[in-house]
């Protein structure tokens, strides 16, 4: 019966953990859509900011505003980690972490590495493994807003122009789906050129009012827009992954579930018929 009460006492506790894990589900599903919505607006207009500013770079020197293009030998780099305040989420902020090791072991191997951290669960481990973590914004989830990543960029960006760093890139999860996050690392610092295919074709702008104005505000606007959206993606990507997580986890608690239940059956089973044939058997040797 120690055994019957064990098994009672595995089904209780799953059980619970079944419930827990389900409302978290729904939960993230919620959220999810929200931060899906969010994403899918904001792709559009990044990604012809983004454009623009390649077109624009392109065209610039460091005379003209084109600081932020500045192409140097790498010796100094910052990663930006992306990442989520908690877990529960799968392989989502582990996937950040080995993309920054396999940089910093990699191409990076040999470069002077800090990280700045936007979510407290990159910004936890790579200070675990000894590296120089600058800043860790762990709050930015509370309100994420474009005025509160604009702050973030600016500093990203001042560096990058005084010439603290030779190379910036964020590490974060691309939203795909709820069951897909693609794990990448875009180069934020120096803006990179437009990719040369055969379709490309030299875009001429005209510019109003005056070149240098257009400039100075639409080059740090544009950057602030794709660390904007960069998080956004992260943020999307964190509750399809917490999702699908929980979905997977209810599951297999459904699963343990029903093999308990028909195991605590079966051994119920047992011992009532055993307390049978030892009815029985007394009964017997008391009429012998």
């Amino acid at each position: 019966m120690a055994g019957l009460k064990e098994v009672r006492e595995r089904i209780t506790s799953i059980g619970s953990t079944m419930q827990i894990t389900s409302a978290m589900k729904m939960v993230s599903a919620a959220k999810l859509k929200r931060a899906q919505d969010a994403i899918t607006r904001m792709r559009p207009y990044a990604g012809k900011l983004k454009e623009i500013l390649e077109n624009l770079s392109a065209s610039l020197d460091s005379s003209e505003g084109g600081s932020y293009s500045t192409e140097r030998p790498i010796e100094k780099v910052l990663l930006v980690a992306v990442s989520s305040n908690r877990g529960l989420c799968g392989g989502f902020n582990s996937n950040v972490n080995k993309k920054v090791l396999a940089l910093a072991g990699g191409v990076y191997a040999g470069k002077q590495i800090d990280i700045l951290s936007i979510g407290k669960k990159s910004g936890e481990f790579l200070a675990r493994r000894e590296f120089n973590v600058i800043e860790r914004n762990d709050s930015v989830y509370d309100t994420l807003t474009f005025d509160v990543i604009a702050p973030i960029a600016e500093s990203i960006m001042e560096a990058f122009v005084e010439g603290k760093y030779d190379r910036v890139d964020v590490v974060y999860n691309q939203f795909k789906n709820a069951a897909t996050q693609n794990c990448v690392a875009e180069q934020f610092l120096p803006v990179a050129p437009p990719e040369a295919t055969e379709k490309t074709s030299s875009t001429d702008y005209i510019f109003e009012p005056a070149k240098e104005e257009i400039i100075a505000d639409l080059i740090p606007r544009s950057l602030k827009t794709q660390l904007y959206k960069a998080t956004l993606d992260s943020y999307a990507a964190e509750h399809g992954a917490r999702m699908t997580a929980m979905h997977k986890a209810t599951d297999n608690a459904s699963d343990i579930l029903k093999e308990l239940k028909l195991s605590y059956n079966k051994a119920r089973q047992a011992a009532i018929t055993n307390e049978i044939l030892e009815i029985v058997g007394g009964a017997a040797a008391l009429e012998g």
